[in-house]
């Protein structure tokens, strides 16, 4: 990826993009660029469509890693920003409890031992769980806020950071660009709460960072939808772009995500509901049978 959408975020932020079905690598690629007093630095490796992102205060150097779900490709890239001096590796961070996100803690711990683990109860090795809206730093630079979103699986957490003016959101597999994830531990109530309660009161501008790629498919659901501008020109995004994290915003969700826009007249119609619990219920429904 590029790091246009990082820019102002004054504290290093590495991504790293592995598969979780194979340790073959299939495309690396690495970008350096300095603003003021930081500099920002991405690497991308792998082939499948799951994210785990290593966030570090520039100032410290303090760093976490957001669900290491695959050692074998996201081991080594830490291991070399660590032997380097590059970051002070703090603490393993989760979503929620699924193996493709929580699943490489243990492993992650073998060779960073003594690392706290902070996700929710259910995740492998967790040896803290945050409270809903808990706030903790990242060195000196980052706020982090612990929002509690409850469905997909019960202890799904989303992960609100501020760094000056700038707002990100890792939000797991509970909000995905144009989508949002299967109701597998929850309910059509519980979903319509995390998105269009807890993530909605977000700032418009914060940047959306979920843990898949999921952006192409979700986007053929909208546009069964709604046939909108704002739909097409995610499509056209995605269609010209491999990789969609932090390029949209909670305030981009609003206009073309269909599971946040449950009072929309068009989206009542396609689903034959008016109540925004049995829309959500409905969407699922209809995306589900794609």
């Amino acid at each position: 990826m590029g790091v246009d959408d990082l820019e102002g975020f004054d504290q290093l932020l590495i991504l790293l993009d592995y598969g979780v079905a194979t340790n073959a690598i299939a495309e690396s690629s690495q970008t350096t660029r300095r603003a003021a007093n930081s500099y920002i630095y991405c690497e991308r490796e792998g082939s499948s469509n799951n994210y785990a992102y290593l966030v570090v205060d520039d100032k410290t150097k303090d760093a976490v890693i957001i669900d290491p779900a695959n050692p074998p490709e996201v081991a080594p890239v830490l291991k070399q920003q660590v032997d380097s001096g590059k970051i002070n590796l703090t603490s393993i961070i989760n979503t929620h409890h699924h193996w493709d996100h929580a699943g490489g803690n243990s492993k992650i711990l073998e060779q960073f031992k003594g690392l706290p683990v902070i996700g929710g109860k259910q995740c492998e090795a967790v040896t803290k769980t945050p409270k809903d809206g808990e706030t903790f730093k990242i060195g000196e630079g980052i706020t982090v806020k612990a929002l509690y979103t409850p469905c997909h699986t019960q202890d799904s957490i989303c992960w609100y950071m501020e760094d000056g003016s700038e707002k990100v959101v890792f939000t797991g597999d509970t909000l995905f660009i144009g989508g949002c994830g299967r109701f597998f531990e929850g309910t059509p109530a519980e979903m319509n709460t995390a998105l269009n309660k807890t993530l909605a009161a977000l700032p418009d501008d914060t940047k959306v960072y979920p843990g898949h790629e999921y952006t192409k498919t979700n986007v053929k659901f909208l546009a069964t939808v709604l046939q909108t501008e704002p739909v097409m020109k995610l499509q056209s995004f995605a269609e010209n772009n491999k990789e969609t994290q932090g390029k949209f915003t909670i305030g981009d969700e609003k206009t073309y995500n269909v599971f946040m826009r449950l009072d929309d007249p068009t989206v009542q119609k396609a689903t034959g509901k008016t109540d925004p619990v049995d829309v959500m219920g409905k969407l699922r429904e209809m995306k589900n049978s794609m």
